[in-house]
């Protein structure tokens, strides 16, 4: 069983990531991206051992997005079903109460995958859509879903729980579960592989900073406490998420000025963050509008900051001390600034990063702290997929050694 591939589908709310992966050897056989789902201008750029495939066109909808995908594989490569596919593998957002380990898909999980939509409305249908596509062409490979949850089941309850009745939360479920988790775990292992040191010996805060963000505070390998909760708008400024605010401002809204439930979830959603307070959540654009100048442009940028920092700070805090922080993400891994800003004058707390280090140029795990720094400062590239197919493997392959005669 670990001799084969296993496909990795990373179905997201207007995107949809994908990759055929050894995930013994890490070796990527072909991937690729779907985005803009649902806008005209909608791209698939498809990565293979021969080349690239690149086009423009439109993508109705997420099920028309894969089916593509698996044409596009066909036809450039081979098919799936002669691919020594061993299993495919789901990223699934939420998993609420029910779901926190790697679990075998049937038609069960579907729906209750589907029923906890209620917490992860942008995500967990497209994440269902992906799972039903795949298994209707692929229908006599093992599906395993991998929860963005799980590695935050193991929150403390302090850090779990919200104050508000006990009774209304326990009927509705409402606690902090926490999200990204397949990547703050897979980097915050990374990180110990890096520094060589056990990861019950760190105390690590890991900094997940892309369209979406969140961070973690990691003690001995087990998280203790993270940005995002019940959803994933809490927490960190976004790309197009708000973070924290003040719960008044939806009753605000909702007696003074009208707002619906709808309307202000599409707000606090899709209108709010840096594309809120800039007009743009790319952050390579917001950089070129604040080098022109654009004040809107430049408090986005400093509300980021802040709260970064605020959460970094809270953090260091409820871990007794840090031995390693960790960017990474799409911003984390690339954005200089931001890792720069987010840390500068934090050197009475021992934290210090070499200017020439943050602005070299790499793709790799990589030391960015200067050398009198005692804290380590990372940038370690996350690998989510890579994650998500060594769980399905590890899951698939132990179902297959249970069997009489195996």
């Amino acid at each position: 069983m670990s001799d084969g591939t296993v496909l990795v589908i990373n179905s997201g709310s207007s995107s949809i990531k994908f990759q055929l992966v050894h995930p013994d050897t890490a070796e990527l056989v072909a991937h690729g991206l779907i985005e803009r789902i649902g806008e005209s201008d909608g791209h698939i750029v498809y990565h293979h051992r021969t080349g690239t495939s690149d086009r423009n066109l439109l993508i109705a909808d997420h099920r028309a997005g894969l089916k593509m995908v698996l044409e596009i594989v066909a036809e450039v490569g081979r098919p799936l079903s002669e691919a020594g596919v061993i299993a495919v593998g789901h990223r699934v957002v939420h998993g609420g109460n029910v779901f926190y380990a790697p679990t075998l898909i049937d038609d069960s999980v579907v729906k209750a995958i589907s029923d906890l939509s209620t917490l992860a409305p942008l995500h967990n249908p497209a994440n269902v859509i992906g799972i039903e596509v795949a298994r209707e062409e692929l229908p006599d490979v093992p599906h395993v879903a991998v929860f963005d949850t799980a590695f935050f089941h193991t929150l403390p309850a302090a850090a779990s729980t919200y104050a508000i009745d006990r009774d209304v939360a326990e009927a509705n479920q409402i606690r902090r579960y926490g999200f990204h988790g397949t990547s703050h775990e897979y980097v915050s292992g990374r990180v110990a592989a890096f520094l060589g040191k056990d990861p019950a010996e760190l105390n690590q805060i890991v900094l997940h900073l892309g369209n979406g963000a969140s961070a973690s505070a990691i003690k001995g390998g087990k998280a203790i406490d993270t940005t995002m909760g019940l959803t994933p708008l809490e927490g960190l400024v976004m790309g197009t998420r708000s973070g924290d605010i003040d719960p008044g401002i939806i009753l605000h809204l909702n007696r003074n000025s009208g707002m619906k439930v709808d309307e202000i979830d599409d707000l606090l959603n899709r209108r709010s963050g840096l594309k809120g307070l800039s007009g743009v959540n790319d952050f390579r654009a917001l950089l070129e509008l604040i080098a022109a100048g654009d004040q809107h442009a430049v408090l986005a940028y400093d509300v980021y900051i802040h709260m970064l920092r605020k959460y970094i700070g809270a953090f260091i805090v409820q871990l007794g001390g840090v031995d390693v922080i960790t960017f990474t993400g799409g911003v984390g891994e690339n954005n200089i600034d931001v890792r720069r800003d987010s840390l500068a004058g934090l050197g009475r707390l021992g934290i210090e990063v070499d200017a020439a280090l943050n602005e070299a140029k790499s793709r790799d795990e990589r030391r960015i702290s200067a050398s009198s720094s005692a804290v380590e400062v990372l940038v370690v590239p996350t690998n989510e997929e890579l994650a998500i197919a060594r769980a399905a493997q590890k899951l698939v392959s132990g179902l297959w050694k249970s069997l009489p005669g195996a």
